[in-house]
């Protein structure tokens, strides 16, 4: 999956994420580190040195892995679209509600549905094989919590 693949989420039965943006200092990581650039070590022959990047952009993709098996999707950070210049940063962030629910499902909806079956069809599939149902316990009380509804449109939600 390259990372401009999860823009299909877009125009899939997911709630779009919202669009939010940051001008300042440099301040958000792509992902993990703030952004920089390798360069050769010109003291150790063979070996890289990072260095803070001064003009430049930077595009990160959905972060995810796989855990026990194929399907075992386990989300790891969200896209952001950087760009530095100097020591100032403008970033667009696409952010969802239930992070892991959300990028989890759709990575099972995009990756493991038939493509051939219409998007309605797909959710259930998705519903049924990938489900979001979770019990939470909060002061000795029980509630369950089924995350489709929070992460899907409303047209997706009825069979």
């Amino acid at each position: 999956m390259n990372k401009f693949t999860w823009m299909k989420v877009f125009n899939s039965p997911f709630i779009r994420p919202k669009i939010r943006f940051y001008l300042g200092r440099i301040a958000y990581g792509t992902p993990y580190f703030f952004p920089r650039m390798w360069k050769n070590n010109p003291d150790k022959s063979g070996y890289m040195t990072a260095t803070p990047k001064k003009i430049g952009f930077d595009f990160v993709g959905l972060g995810w892995k796989t855990k026990w098996e194929d399907t075992d999707y386990r989300y790891e950070w969200s896209p952001i679209w950087s760009f530095v210049f100097f020591k100032l940063q403008f970033c667009v962030f696409f952010e969802v509600s239930h992070q892991s629910n959300y990028w989890e499902s759709w990575l099972y909806y995009e990756l493991n549905t038939d493509k051939n079956l219409s998007q309605k069809e797909r959710i259930e599939l998705t519903k049924t094989e990938f489900p979001q149902n979770y019990i939470q316990y909060s002061k000795g009380e029980q509630k369950n919590i089924d995350y489709y509804p929070l992460i899907l449109k409303k047209d997706f939600l009825t069979k």
